[in-house]
């Protein structure tokens, strides 16, 4: 009865012996290890799992003291190289027997995570939208009188001035245009996802072509209800400014992938989904650096000098749109971008 109890836990349980041998586990172990009991059974457990400080080292120290002891947010790296951040206790049941129970954290942060990412989209949003009307106003009064100006000169001259400003007016215009996104509703109608990518692929061929561009796709992806114009802006802005980012850094043999895979029951701020389509953009250049990591996703925020600051904005707004979002990691040599998308279909 112990064990059909243990069985439909969700928290990770797993039993050693006393050479810290796997002697058993339940689904949720064999779900968060992605393996099963038959391949394990016997093996070492610090074999199979390393991380940040010795966990053979701390589990020998609970069976030789007989004191059970917890680790909050132990980052775990399995075989397969899957990075995990847990919640393990490990509690001696006898001279040997260790029980080890292990609970997921990754989905708990990512959450904190992603809801503090849209509450600082939408604090900027709301701020992009005030500064807007107050510029366009007054913006507005300038060009209205500087082409009231023109029509009273009588000097050529003098009426490039005037032209001058009714240009740069309306290049202020579209800038703050820029910042506030896609001004436009999005239409939700079947879209394959390969076909913008391959869209995006074949532009940046055209823009850049010592970059070497690899395609990694899953065929078995469903259709997503979404906007294809805007789906193929916001996968360009994220893909040209990583190639942008190794063109200005003069990265030896610069490579971006393209990757397409399915997620499955996979949480979104608050909302978990059955199905979500995750599109990666991987290149191998100088990575982010720190004091940019927070605010990323701001607009007019840029790690490159011509940068605008804005495609990276404009891009995140778009997946919001999309009930989705973009996370990304980062480090020298190795910077993703992961577009997360919802497949489940739409009920408006």
């Amino acid at each position: 009865m112990y064990r059909r109890l243990m069985e439909h836990l969700t928290t990770a349980v797993l039993l050693l012996d006393g050479e810290l041998r796997l002697r058993w586990m339940n689904p949720a172990a064999e779900a968060l290890l992605a393996i099963s009991l038959s391949r394990l059974k016997g093996q070492p457990l610090p074999s199979l799992i390393d991380g940040e400080e010795d966990i053979g080292g701390l589990l020998a120290k609970a069976r030789d003291e007989f004191h059970p002891f917890t680790q909050r947010e132990a980052r775990l790296t399995l075989t397969t190289g899957e990075v995990l951040t847990v919640d393990y206790t490990v509690s001696p049941l006898g001279a040997d027997e260790l029980l080890l129970e292990v609970e997921p954290r990754d989905r708990l942060l990512r959450i904190s995570r992603e809801e503090a990412l849209q509450t600082r989209q939408e604090t900027i949003k709301v701020l992009a939208r005030g500064l807007a009307h107050e510029v366009k106003n007054p913006l507005g009064g300038i060009r209205g009188a500087a082409q009231l100006l023109e029509r009273d000169l009588a000097d050529p001259g003098l009426k490039e001035f005037t032209r001058i400003i009714i240009e740069e007016v309306d290049r202020l215009r579209d800038l703050v245009d820029s910042m506030l996104g896609p001004n436009r509703m999005v239409r939700h109608e079947p879209l394959n996802i390969h076909k913008v990518l391959e869209r995006v692929r074949a532009l940046l061929i055209v823009e850049h072509p010592a970059v070497w561009i690899e395609r990694d796709y899953d065929p078995s992806l469903p259709e997503l209800s979404g906007d294809e114009a805007q789906m193929i802006q916001a996968l360009l802005n994220v893909a040209r400014n990583a190639v942008e980012a190794m063109t200005e850094a003069g990265t030896a043999s610069p490579r971006l992938r393209l990757r397409t895979r399915a997620r499955r029951q996979f949480t979104l701020g608050a909302e978990r989904h059955r199905l979500v389509c995750e599109v990666a953009i991987i290149d191998n250049g100088p990575g982010i650096p720190d004091s940019l990591r927070e605010t990323l996703f701001y607009p007019m925020v840029s790690g490159r000098a011509e940068g605008s600051g804005l495609g990276l904005s404009i891009a995140q707004s778009i997946l919001h749109q999309h009930q989705g979002l973009i996370e990304c990691d980062s480090v020298p040599g190795h910077t993703q971008f992961r577009l997360l998308i919802p497949l489940e279909k739409r009920h408006d």
